[in-house]
């Protein structure tokens, strides 16, 4: 995966350090990011590698290539803020595009928040056990990297652009909102049973995925990413690995199908899919689809 954009986005927050509390604002890039971006150049590693590296579990590549434990924590925190901002940004030039030119409206673009261990937002307290997730109550979307760790070391669903189809599923939460998809979901929670509400949750995040489908699709397009064969296939590993029933059969033994909230590992991988072989918004209203 290739970004092919410099903009800097003014909805990027950094709070990582000191329990969440920095609060910097993002969109600088600091003298450890150059040194190490430097080496990458010379030891023949790629953005892609370099990511997975600090992202990982730091082991140690070939020629000592930089690790988690060697290289220092602004450099790090240089090439993370920087990888989210290329995904923002090129969400923010999307659906501002899609909103303006299919849907006749105006895009207001969501705040993405970083942070590690724990931080404060409208729809609560978030912490790292939490996952990325998306408040609707003041249109941000929250990020702790470790998640990121995770898919790679527990999940096996490592790689940049599995990273960045995570990224742009919560920024699809935020169409989502926007298109007052979230608001009929829930306001339907004290009106129907929880099997039934489960069953509307699982629409609105396999529409989600259509939706970074969708992103992915244009993005490339109009070229603000490059992708390959491969790219994609890590974005449906990823969706693979966090199905309600592969979770379920991993962390219990055994599957619920009326438990599930965000759907069925071949759900996920199949909606992403169609959005990003459509590209055609029109094509993911999962609240109309006979078969999910």
């Amino acid at each position: 995966m290739k970004f092919n954009t410099n903009r800097k986005s003014d909805n990027l927050e950094d709070r990582r350090g000191g329990g969440g509390n920095r609060g910097r604002v993002a969109g600088k890039i600091g003298l450890g990011t150059i040194v190490v971006l430097l080496a990458t150049i010379f030891l023949g590693e790629g953005p892609a590698q370099l990511l997975n590296q600090i992202l990982g579990s730091g082991q140690s590549g070939g020629l000592g290539a930089p690790t988690e434990q060697s290289m220092p924590n602004q450099a790090i925190d240089d090439v993370q803020e920087q990888f989210v901002n290329n995904v923002l940004v090129s969400t923010e030039e999307v659906w501002g595009d899609v909103f303006r030119q299919e849907l006749g409206k105006q895009y207001r673009e969501p705040g993405l928040v970083m942070f590690d261990r724990m931080t404060s937002s409208h729809c609560g307290t978030a912490n790292s056990a939490t996952g990325p997730f998306y408040c609707p109550a003041d249109q941000k979307a929250y990020l702790d990297f470790s998640f990121f760790s995770q898919m790679k070391n527990r999940m096996g669903a490592g790689g940049d652009f599995a990273y960045a189809y995570v990224i742009s599923h919560e920024v699809a939460h935020h169409v989502q909102n926007l298109l007052g998809y979230t608001d009929y979901v829930h306001k339907q929670r004290s009106r129907i049973s929880k099997t039934q509400y489960n069953q509307l949750s699982v629409r609105l995040e396999l529409q989600a995925d259509f939706l970074a489908g969708v992103w992915a699709r244009k993005a490339e397009e109009k070229g603000l990413i490059s992708l390959d064969r491969g790219d994609i296939e890590e974005a449906l590993r990823a969706a693979n690995a966090i199905g309600d029933d592969r979770i379920q059969k991993q962390s219990q033994g055994y599957v619920v199908p009326d438990s599930f909230t965000h759907g069925t590992s071949e759900q996920r991988m199949r909606w992403f899919y169609k959005g990003y072989e459509t590209g055609d918004i029109s094509q993911g209203d999962t609240f109309r689809a006979d078969v999910l």
